[in-house]
Parts: C-alpha cells; sequence; structure tokens
C-alpha cells in the first residue's frame, strides 16, 4: 500500500528501513523537540522499528517511509496512529530529515495522509501535537488545514525540560469544506 503526491512517494514502513530509521533518529536537531530519544545504538532503533511493525500488522497503525519521486531519496517518515473504532480518530505524527525542512515536504505528506484517513479510512477527526516551541510543525499542522484546540501544559519529556504541547485537530467537515 501506498500514497503518491506530486513529489512524493508514501510507502507503509518494512524491516529494510532500519539504516533510515536509524540514521533520522540520530540527529540532534531531529531529536530536540522528539520525546523518542536518540537511539543509544542500531539494536535500539530495530526494537523501536519493531514495534511500529506490530502496530503496523494489527491495522492499528500507518507508518509511511517518505520519498522524493524524481530522486528515489528517503525524506524522512509520516504516521496515523488510529484510535479505538468507536471514536473513527487518529493522531499523525511527521519526522524529516533537516536537509528537507522548509521545503514543503511535510506539507504535502501530511495532506496524502489527511486524504488517506478521511477518504479511505472514513475517520471523523484527526488529531496532532506539537511542543510549543516547535512553530515549523505547527504551520504545517495549521497549513493543513487543522485548528489548534488548547494546550496541555507539561506534557512533553524533551531533553531540554518538560515542553508545553499544542494540540491541534481537524475534522472531516472541516476538511471537506477546506477541499472545495
Amino acid at each position: 500500500m501506498g500514497l503518491e503526491t506530486k513529489r512524493l512517494k508514501l510507502r507503509l514502513i518494512n524491516q529494510n528501513d532500519i539504516d533510515d530509521f536509524h540514521n533520522l533518529h540520530s540527529i540532534a536537531e531531529v531529536d530536540h523537540f522528539n520525546t523518542l530519544g536518540i537511539p543509544v545504538d542500531l539494536k535500539d532503533s530495530k526494537k523501536i522499528l519493531d514495534d511500529l511493525l506490530k502496530d503496523q500488522e494489527s491495522g492499528s497503525y500507518f507508518t509511511f517511509h517518505i520519498e522524493l519521486v524524481e530522486e528515489t531519496k528517503f525524506t524522512g517518515f509520516i504516521a496515523l496512529k488510529l484510535g479505538a473504532f468507536k471514536f473513527q480518530a487518529g493522531e499523525v505524527w511527521f519526522k524529516l530529515l533537516p536537509e528537507f525542512w522548509n521545503k514543503g515536504i511535510a506539507s504535502e505528506a501530511l495532506a496524502a495522509v489527511l486524504k488517506f484517513g478521511f477518504g479511505e479510512l472514513k475517520l471523523h477527526r484527526i488529531e496532532a501535537g506539537c511542543a510549543v516551541g516547535n512553530i515549523a510543525s505547527a504551520r504545517v499542522l495549521e497549513k493543513a488545514g487543522m485548528q489548534k484546540e488548547g494546550t496541555r501544559r507539561q506534557a512533553l519529556p524533551l531533553k531540554t525540560g518538560w515542553s508545553d504541547n499544542h494540540q491541534f485537530a481537524i475534522l472531516s467537515s472541516d476538511y471537506y469544506a477546506n477541499d472545495e
């Protein structure tokens, strides 16, 4: 299964993505707003990737490997984690290599995942959160039509200490109203 946009190809992750996964999570700039932390070694990254793959197999998680179509070059990951079926909701996150920041890659990938979530999965609501200092990610979420609903106080254990977390969401009705 995969998603495509004008510039990007998104495909579900697999075991072969371990090097990309480990390298991305080992970059200090990427770790700055990340609660995962820098992996100790490749074995540590493999454990995290294996957990994501188990969730993916259960159908509750879709983690996509993002690459540029023209260059077949890895740029990052984006995921949609499903909540309880009753709520028809999901949560998105994304992480890119710093060389691809501020190039519209996250926005384009997020648009594809929202389309998948609302169109194919028939979700009612998709949420996201980001540390209050992560202005670039907040812009990506707002650009996608997500609304800031509030701020959770000291919710994120970052390396620099506890951070407040902005909560964003978009409803299917918002998505389709913006799509017209």
